[in-house]
């Protein structure tokens, strides 16, 4: 499992959002990585939809272990600063 493609920001409580290819090749776009509204850290949201009654209900659910590994994944992808991000903070001396 791996994360494909993951855009930081800030949108609210919502700090990024990402999307996961598993080891069978299908991919799962639309996992965020969430602020708590306590100040207890981040944690991963699943892809969700709205439902009628205005709650918001996951369309994708896993077990105890594959939410844990998930987690490590997405936080530790968060925490690592992008090649891109890199080389914006030592922009290169202009030659002339």
């Amino acid at each position: 499992m791996k994360i494909v493609s993951m855009n930081k920001g800030g949108w609210g409580y919502i700090v990024a959002f990402f999307d996961l290819v598993t080891e069978e090749g299908f991919t799962i776009k639309g996992f965020k990585i969430v602020k708590s509204k306590a100040d207890e850290g981040l944690f991963v949201g699943y892809p969700s939809q709205k439902g009628s009654d205005g709650e918001y209900y996951d369309n994708v659910y896993a077990d105890k272990d594959l939410k844990a590994r998930v987690m490590d994944i997405a936080l530790k992808e968060y925490n690592n600063p992008s090649e891109k991000q890199q080389n914006q903070e030592a922009p290169e001396e202009i030659p002339f």
